[in-house]
């Protein structure tokens, strides 16, 4: 190779490499949108800011805290903005990363990429959570926000939030659920469970769902401060959404209903008929769930709740549903937990599910000390990964929500030790109670 063809060599070398490093460090740095409507949270003072789709709107509250999660995959650096419109050019705020603090200035009436801090290190995967907090404004508000911007060397495995799925069940957080297998070749008639919520673990929007079913489910929610219920549901074979178009032959019938207990219905999760009784559980105290099904031979089936209320040490009847052109014994046991609240999804609440009995038609009782750990759509599509459940004390537990970073792989199969003790229960005296 001759001298000048050396030089090109080397000159083309050399501007490939650069070619290159430039390619690499703008694969590294291609920006990514965190959308706050899917996954910010006001943290404090929730009256001074909304939240919605669109993300931050009507910040007002000098104590109010928006707060959002993401969770990231790897360990290096990244840089974070927001993108924001301000409603007054000396509008000051001030973003929180790990305990550190940034002011930031906003101005810009049109939506602006505002720089926060560059190079920040991440230094283990797990969630990063990051607390937007007002400083001074000389407007009503301060600005709107739309979306966290990050980039750097930490996003060559990409971070884990809410995008491309539906904000209103991402901001809930994952459902998760034991699915609980009874003995092959027997016919269940009963299902006996007994819960714990415990101390500091019952927030509002929650659902600890103890004895579900192939066709609805009974458990106790927390619905706000001051109420809380004990709810029993029966899906109709009618399949909608909206009750009203259940036709008459296909609607759940009520054939007991319990002292206080509320009858109605509902949708938007399949249609059905629906009972409640207002009740004052406490965490850290055991309640005991005991469900009924059977076929009363004309082609429908009976389904019946019963729950015992610790507090007044008492059996009491929920209600007791008929649901037409069913044909079917108790199957497909399961318990759950749920937030259905989407502002309560940034907050870990737990359940614990012990003591498991399934009764045969012929009244055989039948310890059940195995489950299998399975979760719903927003955690299989690994928007939300703060979601767990396991084995604790001879009970299985279930965790959701509150962006904690360990979680439990589907189908995980669960095994508690078995207790010996069957429950001290008089069927014929529970099935009394009218």
């Amino acid at each position: 190779m001759n001298t000048k063809n050396k030089l090109n060599f080397i000159r083309n070398l050399s501007l490939g490499a650069v070619l290159l490093f430039l390619s690499a460090f703008t694969t590294l740095a291609a920006p990514i949108n965190i959308p706050l409507g899917g996954n910010a949270y006001i943290t404090q003072h929730v009256d001074g800011a909304e939240i919605s789709d669109n993300g931050v709107s009507n910040w007002k509250g000098l104590k109010t805290v928006i707060s959002s999660w993401f969770r990231m995959n790897q360990k290096g650096k990244i840089n974070l903005s927001l993108r924001a419109k301000a409603f007054a050019p000396d509008t000051k705020i001030q973003v929180t990363i790990a305990g550190k603090s940034y002011p930031v200035n906003l101005s810009s009436k049109d939506w602006t990429i505002v720089p926060v801090v560059n190079l920040l290190e991440i230094d283990r995967p797990g969630y990063l959570r990051i607390d937007l907090q007002g400083i001074s404004k000389s407007g009503e508000f301060f600005a709107d926000l739309s979306d966290l911007v990050i980039d750097g060397t930490a996003l060559e495995t990409a971070p884990n939030y809410v995008h491309d799925f539906s904000y209103y069940f991402g901001r809930r957080g994952p459902s998760v659920h034991l699915k609980y297998p009874f003995p092959e070749k027997e016919t269940v008639e009963y299902f006996y469970n007994e819960v714990t919520v415990p101390i500091g673990n019952d927030v509002i929007g929650s659902y600890y769902m103890a004895n579900g079913f192939g066709q609805g489910y009974f458990g106790i929610q927390v619905n706000s401060e001051t109420e809380r219920r004990v709810l029993f549901s029966v899906w109709s074979p009618f399949d909608t959404q909206d009750p009203k178009e259940i036709p008459e032959h296909q609607q759940i019938k009520t054939l007991q209903r319990g002292k206080d207990v509320h009858i109605g219905e509902f949708g938007n999760e399949g249609s059905g008929g629906q009972s409640y009784l207002k009740y004052s559980w406490k965490a850290g105290t055991t309640y005991k769930f005991l469900t009924r099904i059977y076929p009363d031979g004309k082609g429908n089936t009976i389904y019946t709740a019963y729950f015992y209320a610790t507090d007044d040490k008492e059996w009491r009847l929920i209600a007791s549903f008929l649901r037409p052109q069913t044909d079917t014994w108790y199957t497909h046991a399961y318990s759950f937990l749920e937030n259905f609240i989407p502002n309560q999804g940034y907050i870990t609440r737990e359940v614990l599910f012990g003591n498991q009995w399934a009764v045969t038609h012929t009244g055989k009782w039948i310890e059940i000390s195995e489950a299998a750990f399975t979760y719903d759509a927003t955690a299989k599509a690994q928007v939300r990964l703060d979601y767990a459940g396991g084995e604790v004390n001879n009970r299985f537990f279930l965790k959701n929500c509150g962006f904690f970073d360990q979680n439990t792989e589907y189908n995980t199969p669960l095994k508690r030790p078995k207790t010996n003790k069957r429950p001290d229960i008089n069927l014929k005296k529970i099935t009394s109670i009218k």
